[in-house]
């Protein structure tokens, strides 16, 4: 591939996947490698608005400087400005508890955005290539994966750009040799030691003993992979199947789901980007009537309701909730949510409020102090208009609640232990106002 045909590839590439606008300013990760040295060298060739960033993670002593003064000497022969960032990566691996690999990505990706933000960029380029894109199919499928994981690396991940994976890292090599361009070689790369190292450096060589194009075919079979699941992606987004509400609970339909031709591989597709594993999700669909039966990803908690399999994404620092109210006032119960109780005398004229936030008693029949607090298994109380006493998980299965509703519905109880009020819901007919009734006491719950 020559110097031309290489950055046509590139240009083709990018416009075909709307990655690039050349009137606005672009970033490039650059290592000194040259994956990423070729990728500088494309960009500005092809006309794009260039500017280049190195993060300096000392990790790997001189290597580290090294790369460094080489990017810096590159980006003044080249007049390109450079970013430059240096972090302590294992210190901030220990103080976080994740390793070394995880600390440099987010340390990495922390400092794009932020530079993009500052200097208006339309994104960062980063150097991956086919031959990357190969890895990373290879890696997935002898860990373990759906269709997702075969389809390659993404020519974009938000304002991560990735302009090279057409062509091979053998392309790339030849294009900077013809332009006599020097790189330098990150020693770690090669050496085996690390699971990508290992495809790169062994397997793959083998399976050139049996098909000398195996990079080109597993290429072409992750594009294909890549067409079929945005088709999937597109069937499942069928309203029948899923639908998502205002508090961002997806609800995926039993009965469609059990109507697909593959019930399982469906759900895969559904649960797989929340970060659930094959082995959970098979599990999940071997109890899809285990109505209220959990299970939770790293980021995701699913529970098995009436008609649907709920998905939630897991609240971090989630509040008890639980708050002592000792006479009236307003009170704080968690951020931006407030409790206000107000006490008054009825007057000929009064009207109980109608708002579902708002409930309105008999302050003679209250005891003080109140408790806000989740409601637990076992609860009961008297529905207004209602004679005998209910479960509140019954009252609730009877309006239609699902089971992420269910457990966080908010009750309120006074001294005695009995629920006054299904916060949003219904007040206990107990503390119902009737014509002897003098105080009002009206609480009011806000969400600002």
């Amino acid at each position: 591939m020559n110097i031309s045909r290489f950055e046509q590839t590139v240009e083709q590439f990018i416009a075909r996947h709307q990655l690039l606008d050349k009137d606005k300013p672009c970033l490039v990760a650059l290592s000194g490698g040259a994956d990423s040295v070729s990728l500088l060298l494309a960009l500005l060739h092809l006309g794009y608005k260039t500017e280049a960033c190195h993060c300096n993670f000392h990790l790997r002593g001189s290597e580290s400087v090294r790369d460094e003064q080489f990017c810096v000497s590159l980006c003044e022969r080249l007049s390109v400005p450079l970013h430059r960032i240096h972090f302590y990566t294992e210190q901030y691996a220990s103080l976080h508890k994740v390793s070394i690999e995880m600390a440099a990505r987010e340390l990495r990706y922390r400092y794009f955005e932020q530079l993009i933000q500052d200097l208006e960029a339309q994104g960062v380029c980063v150097a991956h290539h086919r031959d990357d894109s190969v890895e990373t199919f290879l890696i997935n499928l002898i860990r373990g994966t759906g269709i997702n994981g075969l389809t390659g690396i993404a020519p974009r991940n938000g304002h991560v750009l990735r302009p090279l994976l057409d062509v091979s890292r053998e392309d790339i090599l030849k294009y900077l040799s013809l332009q006599q361009q020097e790189y330098v070689t990150d020693s770690t790369n090669l050496v085996p030691d690390v699971v990508r190292n290992k495809i790169r450096l062994q397997v793959l060589p083998l399976l050139r003993t049996i098909n000398p194009s195996v990079s080109d075919s597993i290429a072409t079979t992750a594009t294909h992979l890549a067409e079929a699941n945005k088709m999937l992606i597109a069937a499942l987004s069928d309203s029948r199947l899923t639908q998502t509400d205002s508090k961002g609970i997806t609800a995926i339909s039993k009965e469609e789901l059990l109507s697909k031709a593959s019930p399982e591989f469906v759900l895969h597709a559904l649960l797989s980007p929340y970060h659930f594993q094959g082995t959970s999700i098979r599990e999940i669909l071997n109890s899809i009537d285990a109505v209220g039966k959990k299970w939770q990803s790293s980021t995701h908690q699913v529970v098995i309701d009436r008609n649907a399999i709920l998905v939630k994404a897991l609240e971090k620092g989630k509040q008890s909730c639980t708050l002592k109210i000792p006479e009236t006032g307003k009170y704080s119960c968690a951020e931006e949510q407030y409790i206000k109780v107000e006490s008054h005398a009825r007057t000929p004229d009064f009207r109980p409020s109608r708002k579902p936030m708002v409930a309105t008693l008999d302050a003679d029949k209250v005891e003080f102090p109140l408790t806000l607090r989740r409601t637990i298994p076992g609860d009961r109380f008297r529905p207004f208009g209602m004679k005998g006493s209910k479960l509140v998980s019954d009252f609730l299965t009877d309006i239609k609640c699902n089971a992420f509703e269910k457990e966080e519905q908010l009750v309120v109880e006074d001294a005695s232990q009995r629920i006054v009020w299904l916060i949003g819901r219904r007040t206990a007919d107990d503390f119902r106002i009737d014509d002897s009734t003098n105080q009002i006491l009206q609480i009011e719950y806000i969400s600002t």
